[in-house]
């Protein structure tokens, strides 16, 4: 809508960004980064937030056991 003085007779859209797009391309490689990332500390946890329930199977070695 133009005015008395004149001024932009429509607003300015920015275009939308495209696949290809440095800031696009990096943030897919950041994002990449922290799935691989996570993945890897998944699989460390061998427990749940409740804990272990029961015993944990241990072996005790005895000095001298085998003579």
């Amino acid at each position: 809508m133009g005015s008395f003085l004149g001024g932009p007779s429509a607003p300015f859209y920015a275009p939308y960004p495209t696949r290809e797009d440095p800031y696009v391309v990096a943030a897919r490689e950041r994002a990449r980064i922290a799935a691989l990332e996570a993945k890897g500390r998944k699989s460390t946890i061998l427990t749940s937030g409740e804990g272990v329930e029961g015993d944990a199977p241990v072996k005790r070695r005895v000095l001298g056991a085998g003579i």
